[in-house]
């Protein structure tokens, strides 16, 4: 028998004995190893940001926000209802399903006004 017919498939051989809470948490484990780290933006850009938010919500547009959720990059389609800049943070309901959301201003990494 050769080194490479005992090859390990990893917790293929495994998962079927395991509890599906368990399969879980090694997934919810994996995807924190996959995690994406936040970029620093360029001033120009940061300013830029700020001005796309600020026409957004006092013309009622909607903005297209991607930001860095802890983990990965996330994008929002949202409708804004306000810009906190003392709590540094956007809040706004989303096209889609109407959810509200709060986006820190330090995560938000691109806004496009739709």
């Amino acid at each position: 028998m050769k080194k490479d017919d005992l090859k390990d498939r990893g917790t293929k051989k495994w998962s079927s004995l395991m509890l599906p809470e368990h399969v879980e948490m090694l997934r919810k484990m994996w995807k924190e190893d996959e995690r994406v780290e936040r970029g620093i933006i360029a001033e120009d850009e940061a300013v830029e940001i700020d001005f796309k938010l600020q026409r957004a919500l006092n013309d009622d547009l909607t903005v297209e926000v991607t930001y860095h959720n802890g983990f990965d990059t996330t994008y929002e389609r949202l409708k804004l209802l306000s810009i906190q800049h003392e709590h540094r943070l956007i809040k706004g309901r989303t096209v889609e399903d109407r959810r509200r959301v709060e986006i820190p201003l330090i995560d938000v990494l691109r806004v496009d006004i739709r």
